[in-house]
């Protein structure tokens, strides 16, 4: 049959089973939103305040489900608003195809009204980017981007379609999108052999979880790993849920703020494990001292990683949910009994703490954790709130913890969380932020609200850029350059102007029954919390400094 692209377009979505699309229209994109508007009792559309917005509710949405988020923008400043969303996808590796629209080919080139080359923008920030001048290799495109966005290692495509390929018709014809076959091409046998023997020498191992065991949903197979090998485990902040939080073998996040157990526990290893994670420089600290005394054993999909930040002694490239089933079946079951003791003991010896007099960041996770039962999934923007999300909640599942972790992005959490309820509306999606954040995305409380899309908004505020003024406090003198907040804006008069219920809360005493009575309402609800503008987050390891020099608030008193 003949149809036009905005029809393809559509289709091709139908085709892929995508029944949610995040965006905001314009006039370049105008012909595919009508043609939306025919389809809309098969793909809602999730209109948000902002278009950067919507490309993290996009985001938040593929990262809850597993499936690919897609967002819609215009042309010009439409399309470059999802810039930083797109480059937060690119970073955490996360499934993501955004489809905008440009201005006609005769158009291009010419400075037109709002005319921008935004396949040129996003280049380095995606997967692959296709810009579309020919209505015949539409569909095929738009095919090509699902494929690429969501096989291998994950990562966002971009589809830019000019206005007149969205007006011109050719034939369509339906096409079943192929299974996405698994990455098992690169994992040989010598690869598994060397990895066994490794593993049956080692004295010591310690198992180090990252982002990758999260997107090949591999925490059945890791859990049995970890049993096998008889090791403790850490992770890294995208790692989070991968392996059970609640476990007593689990020691904590690893790095700047990691804890002392996993730290130390690294650094006296002497075999580490890690399993797809990229060792990020808040990860390593100073990647020369990082773990010392061990050999890497490293499992990834992306050969690029292997050897990039540190240099590991052996590795096995391949998805790590194959990997892990593969070494599970030729692996003896070893024992380390005085070893995971001796972790254990560091756990117990260096637990992580807080100052109980007043009400604290921690002291909310704690009582959120307790409240929910560790059955939320709980986003986050950026910031010290961020980190003790990931100290102080403690993530049993995959898929339940969802930040930008590589960008770092502020006012990310809010579009993403209401992209996790949307994709999971049977669970309880929480987003914790800071006052400086929800500065940067408050206008995405219309959105929840508009769609009756019931989040939670919890924001720590504490007047300052948190993290910031820390690092301003411990490095630089306490000259705290433009991180005072302590303006004249009311949270709760915002989030209840935008139609959400808010509360404020003071007390450590208020906090449980607000955070119930939050979750028993079920619509849209903003806490403010107000914290001290001192608290920090601890332990810390300095920049540069070696992750065993982990030091915490008692350590810089003596």
């Amino acid at each position: 049959m003949e149809l036009s692209g905005s029809q393809i377009v559509i289709e091709c979505l139908k085709e892929q089973g995508v029944d949610t699309v995040f965006g905001y229209p314009g006039g370049t994109i105008l012909n595919i939103y009508d043609e939306l508007y025919k389809h809309s009792h098969e793909i809602r559309h999730i209109l948000t305040a902002h278009e950067q917005g919507a490309s993290h509710a996009a985001d938040g949405y593929a990262r809850a489900t597993g499936k690919v988020g897609v967002c819609f923008a215009t042309s010009g400043p439409g399309s470059t608003n999802l810039v930083t969303g797109i480059a937060t996808a690119y970073m955490d590796s996360i499934p993501l195809v955004a489809i905008t629209a440009n201005v006609a080919v005769n158009l291009l080139g010419r400075d037109s009204f709002q005319e921008i080359d935004i396949a040129g923008v996003t280049m380095p920030i995606t997967k692959h980017n296709y810009i579309v001048k020919d209505i015949t290799k539409l569909a095929d495109t738009i095919r090509k981007a699902f494929k690429i966005a969501s096989s291998g290692r994950p990562g966002p495509v971009l589809v830019d379609i000019t206005k007149d390929v969205t007006a011109a018709k050719t034939k369509y014809s339906k096409v079943s999108p192929e299974p996405i076959q698994r990455k098992t091409d690169e994992i040989t046998e010598g690869d598994l052999h060397h990895a066994v023997e490794l593993i049956k020498h080692a004295k010591k191992p310690f198992i180090f979880v990252g982002g990758g065991a999260v997107i090949s949903e591999a925490h059945e197979e890791l859990k049995d790993f970890v049993l096998k090998v008889d090791a403790p485990v850490t992770d890294t902040l995208m790692g989070k849920g991968a392996y059970d939080g609640t476990d007593p073998r689990y020691t904590g996040m690893l790095g700047m703020h990691g804890t002392k157990a996993s730290n130390l526990g690294v650094t006296e290893c002497d075999l580490l494990i890690t399993v797809g994670a990229r060792f990020s420089d808040r990860v390593t600290g100073n990647a020369k001292k990082f773990a010392k005394n061990a050999k890497i054993l490293h499992i990834d999909i992306d050969p690029a990683e292997i050897n990039k930040n540190v240099t590991t002694y052996y590795s096995v490239i391949g998805d790590i949910r194959e990997v892990l089933q593969l070494l599970n079946g030729r692996i003896e079951q070893q024992d380390h009994k005085e070893w995971v003791s001796h972790i254990i003991d560091l756990k117990e010896q260096f637990p992580l703490k807080y100052n109980h007099d007043h009400l604290t960041g921690p002291f909310i996770l704690e009582k959120l954790f307790e409240v929910t039962n560790g059955d939320a999934i709980i986003t986050t923007e950026v910031g010290q709130h961020q980190m003790w999300s990931a100290q102080f909640y403690k993530y049993k599942l995959p898929r339940t913890f969802i930040t930008s972790g590589g960008l770092g992005t502020m006012g990310y959490g809010l579009g993403a969380c209401i992209g996790a309820k949307v994709g999971m509306p049977d669970k309880t999606v929480i987003n914790i932020a800071g006052d400086g954040c929800f500065r940067m995305n408050m206008n995405e409380i219309a959105t929840a609200t508009r769609y009756d899309i019931p989040i939670i908004e919890i924001i720590f505020n504490n007047h300052v850029l948190g993290m910031v003024r820390q690092w301003q406090t411990l490095f630089y003198e306490q000259r705290y350059s433009n991180t005072n907040l302590s303006d004249k804006v009311d949270f709760v008069k915002v989030a209840e102007a935008l139609g959400a219920k808010a509360y404020r809360i003071t007390k450590k005493e208020e906090v449980e029954s607000v955070l119930k009575e939050a979750i028993a309402l079920n619509e849209p609800v903003v806490i403010e919390c107000i914290i001290d503008s001192d608290d920090k987050v601890w332990p810390m390891v300095a920049p540069g400094a070696a992750i065993e020099d982990v030091f915490a608030e008692e350590d810089l008193k003596k």
